[in-house]
């Protein structure tokens, strides 16, 4: 998984004569097919319990957590990660560095099974997936990711909609949250790619995915993908952003630097060489884009390494 995080833009935090409470104070904005929880804890906690009846796509907007769920081990939550919930699920919670100076703020937005059901149908109807036996639904084993720059900008669209006092609020979040879930199971879909695990081998993607990270040195362009998946130029494009969230180009030269940076951590190695062996041909737009990407050039992102 790229470890690249897109932050939230998160609300201002509650006045301290507001709070209810230090450890989960809870702003609740209710609409029709959604509810949208801030909460915010201001003292260090641990093994705080919460459950919600609806499907819940938490997101972290400031501080840090650590979070258990079902039997796996406890992981930390950081601002720029998301994790999604089945109903009825109880997680526990601790917080090792809440203070009033340095509180936690995450948001809970708990969505109606019917909207969920009625989003999943209308893709299944009108854009099916390819392949046999495959459809859009979510992920429930595959609950925490890094948000991508789509998935933030849903998630900031949704907040804004949720505490909008506009009469037409509950139209555009309706809206927003169709989004969301595709933006959602898109990101599980890159996920499952990254770490190889998928319980959809049938489908395409993976296929074509894993003949891009073997020949990434190699002249990868759409008319040699789309030849790959036995598909017109036209569909194969429509195919794989709509499956993925990104173009084939982007998703080539997002799996190049992603090899860039697992080659920068040797010491050793010059930026020329991991220019030509992640397949780049021009060291000068080799950097360009890799500063672009990861706000720092391949030999600062080398030396962080090697300090």
């Amino acid at each position: 998984m790229s470890n690249q995080r897109f932050l939230i833009q998160p609300p201002h935090l509650s006045s301290e004569k507001s709070l209810k409470t230090l450890v989960e104070n809870r702003s609740v904005y209710t609409l029709n097919h959604c509810e949208l929880n801030i909460f915010e804890t201001y003292e260090s906690s641990k093994l705080v319990p919460l459950k919600f009846n609806d499907f819940v796509v938490t997101s972290m907007l400031r501080g840090k957590k650590i979070m258990h769920l079902f039997d796996d081990p406890g992981f930390d939550y950081l601002p720029g990660e998301t994790v999604v919930i089945p109903s009825n699920i109880e997680m526990k919670i601790d917080f090792p560095e809440a203070s009033r100076e340095n509180p936690t703020q995450c948001l809970a937005l708990a969505i109606d099974k019917s909207k969920i059901t009625d989003t999943l149908n209308f893709l299944n109807e009108r854009y099916p997936k390819e392949g046999s036996d495959v459809y859009w639904q979510l992920d429930y084993q595959n609950y925490f990711f890094y948000n991508n720059v789509d998935l933030a900008a849903t998630i900031n669209k949704l907040i804004k909609e949720c505490m909008s006092t506009s009469i037409t609020k509950d139209a555009l979040a309706d809206l927003t949250l169709q989004e969301l879930l595709i933006r959602i199971i898109q990101t599980q879909t890159v996920k499952s790619i990254d770490e190889r695990i998928s319980t959809h081998t049938n489908n395409p993607i993976f296929e074509v995915t894993e003949f891009i990270r073997l020949n990434l040195k190699e002249n990868i362009n759409l008319k040699s993908l789309s030849d790959k998946a036995c598909m017109s130029t036209a569909s194969f494009y429509r195919f794989f952003k709509r499956e993925l969230g990104m173009s084939p180009i982007e998703y080539v030269l997002n799996e190049k630097i992603k090899h860039a940076k697992k080659l920068l951590r040797n010491p050793g190695i010059q930026i020329n060489e991991v220019c030509y062996l992640s397949g780049f041909e021009d060291a000068n737009y080799f950097i360009r884009l890799f500063k672009k990407h990861e706000g720092i050039t391949p030999k600062q992102y080398q030396l962080l390494y090697v300090n």
